[in-house]
């Protein structure tokens, strides 16, 4: 779904919803937002940096040390264990691997399965799948996660570990943002920006 004349503002500090039916463009917004996807007009800027002036290259960069994704289905490697999962963007960043590994494990206790370093992803639950994709997202603290649907494959009780985890992150001083069909999320957001056919037709608070 293609965006039409959107502006829309994220704050650091502010957990944001992006609701509205399938198709609405709530994806395209979180691509675009985090310069996976680039805009055919307008301005998309990120802590200053104006990524609609950027080549490939430069946006790549950018990207990769400024903007965190969580994945509805985790996209966690099954050959690699949970800490290997959470460490390897730390070291395809540049960092060295003993700091990776620390800073992994910090991500791993604040998300609660620390217990399932040495696992790999095919031994842990939904929620605990889910859990390790929020820990690698937060793991070396980007001012911004976007999250598409996180409670989407969850049951309710782990759907509310999430959204808590969530509220953390952003409590943080960062800028996360999720596209979600679930009320909770939305209840529990600080800002909402409701899309229907691509247009913003109401931006709010819960």
């Amino acid at each position: 779904m293609a965006l039409d004349a959107v502006t829309v503002d994220f704050h650091p500090g502010s957990l944001a919803a992006v609701v509205g039916h399938s198709g609405s463009g709530k994806s395209t917004l979180l691509n675009i937002a985090g310069g996976l996807e680039q805009a055919t007009a307008g301005t998309v800027t990120l802590a200053g940096h104006v990524l609609t002036k950027m080549g490939p290259a430069e946006l790549t960069r950018t990207r990769a040390g400024l903007v965190a994704y969580i994945f509805q289905e985790y996209n966690l490697i099954r050959t690699m264990t949970v800490l290997e999962n959470v460490c390897l963007p730390l070291e395809l960043s540049g960092m060295a691997r003993k700091a990776a590994r620390r800073q992994a494990a910090e991500a791993l206790e604040r998300t609660g399965v620390q217990g399932h370093a040495g696992k790999f992803p095919d031994r842990l639950s939904s929620g605990e799948q889910q859990r390790v994709a929020i820990a690698r997202a937060i793991a070396d603290h980007r001012p911004l996660v976007l999250a598409d649907e996180p409670t989407g494959a969850l049951d309710s009780a782990n759907g509310e570990r999430v959204i808590a985890l969530l509220r953390e992150v952003a409590a943080s001083g960062v800028a996360c943002v999720i596209a979600t069909h679930n009320p909770e999320v939305t209840a529990a957001a600080d800002q909402v920006v409701r899309l229907q056919d691509g247009r913003i037709v109401a931006a709010d608070t819960p």
